[in-house]
């Protein structure tokens, strides 16, 4: 197993004092997929603060044994307002804020490092495209390259595919999938277990209405039993052309 990048031992997570999740223990390791997946309200944008730093627990303690890993974010894109007047490469430069030494304006370099981040996300021709103007599954790939452009270890996405149909749902994916390397580990949050089933090595459910939080590798967690507990339906997890689907019960 790899080294871990990030720790939580017995966390508990909240706002203003009153915890949303207890007791949370895991760890992130160097070139992982780590996915949470669980219902809208059940605390897995709660765990991304945690894992970034800007949410510090109730109780535990938040490790990081190499330092704080360098750590690029990736918000729902609705959460960037779509009347903002710049375009894609404008917004992939915001990326570069953290990297530019005070007093001194971006460079021929950091343009180039902009450039190769929307040409790792495939839209290296839509550089001066106004972002208002965009698709949502190319707002949500310039949003991934203003994230590499800050030249991170950690790659943090919040329902990166929210709105999409399936085929842009799946283009995301693959495109985060192969992201992930050596040097660079990713961690996404989800509400759609279809989004992530066949794309992240780890699975994490979360869900603080039942004190559920439970990891592990994708095949030990996408389980019929865990599945139907989560739920209170009764799941099943089907494989179909060597791809996981789940399917409730009366589904096809």
């Amino acid at each position: 197993m790899p080294d871990p990048i990030i720790q939580l031992r017995s966390v508990s997570l909240g706002y203003g004092g009153v915890p949303v999740l207890r007791d949370v223990t895991f760890a992130v390791y160097a070139g992982d997929f780590l996915a949470f997946v669980g219902p809208n309200g059940s605390g897995k944008t709660t765990v991304l603060r945690a894992l970034m730093g800007t949410l510090p627990p109730l109780s535990g303690e938040i490790l990081r044994p190499k330092g704080r890993a360098a750590c690029g974010y990736v918000p729902q894109e609705r959460e960037l307002d779509p009347a903002f007047p710049l375009s894609a490469l404008d917004i992939v430069r915001l990326g570069r804020v953290g990297r530019v030494a005070p007093g001194r304006r971006p460079g021929r370099r950091d343009r180039e490092i902009c450039l190769a981040a929307l040409s790792q996300v495939g839209i290296a021709t839509l550089a001066s495209a106004p972002f208002q103007d965009l698709s949502g599954g190319q707002k949500q790939r310039v949003l991934i390259a203003r994230a590499l452009a800050g030249e991170p270890a950690l790659l943090v996405l919040d329902e990166p595919t929210s709105g999409m149909d399936l085929r842009a749902e799946r283009e995301l994916m693959e495109l985060v999938a192969g992201l992930r390397g050596r040097r660079l580990t990713i961690v996404m949050a989800s509400h759609n277990l279809h989004v992530v089933a066949n794309y992240a090595r780890r699975i994490a459910i979360v869900d603080r209405e039942r004190a559920v939080f439970r990891i592990g590798d994708a095949a030990e967690v996408l389980t019929d039993e865990t599945l139907t507990a989560l739920y209170g339906l009764d799941v099943r997890v089907r494989e179909l052309d060597g791809r996981r689907t789940i399917v409730t019960r009366g589904d096809p």
